[in-house]
């Protein structure tokens, strides 16, 4: 069975919206190292439709950068309600019910999955105990105001520490597993 990583940049206060804002100072060698491990040692991206329209914005246009051609290069699986018909940037929409779909998807032969971004599509996945490792990629920012919070709407859940990378930035990636 395939493994789903959830990677997810989070202030100090948790905030996870906007880290194109508040995270770009951090954004350093080691920071691209970290991530392109992660993008290296995956086959395939998982993705809500509001990151899915980011990325693929962002991403596009890096052409000509080894990790943005990975990036490009990988197929994605993009849950949305509003979404419909083919999508760009080889991305295949996930038909029906998204918990079902992305269990259906982890049955299928194949490496680790990625997941970027964090929201709505989060719950569905939690509920269904469908990630199997979070890098939780907190910078040492407070970002103050209503944005979007890590968690909010979840339910008490518990995670195990299984590993931690600090970065000379002062970003700290703690690698988390359910309990």
């Amino acid at each position: 069975m395939r493994k789903i990583i959830e990677s997810t940049f989070i202030t100090l206060d948790g905030c996870i919206g906007e880290p194109h804002v508040w995270g770009q100072p951090y954004w350093d060698d080691q920071h691209n190292d970290y991530n392109a491990k992660l993008a290296y040692d995956v086959d395939a991206m998982l993705l809500g439709r509001a990151t899915y329209e980011g990325f693929k914005d962002a991403w596009t246009q890096r052409a000509g950068d080894p990790l943005a051609d990975r990036f490009n290069a990988l197929p994605k699986y993009v849950a949305s309600r509003t979404l419909t018909g083919e999508l760009e940037w080889n991305a295949r929409l996930l038909e029906g019910d998204a918990a079902k779909a992305v269990a259906d998807l982890k049955a299928q032969p194949g490496e680790t999955i990625i997941k970027y971004g964090t929201g709505e599509f989060d719950r569905a996945l939690l509920e269904n105990k469908l990630v199997d490792e979070y890098h939780f990629w907190t910078y040492p920012v407070i970002a103050g105001g209503d944005g979007y919070r890590l968690g909010d709407g979840f339910d008490v859940t518990h995670l195990k520490l299984i590993d931690q990378t600090v970065f000379d930035s002062g970003i700290v990636v703690g690698v988390y597993a359910p309990k």
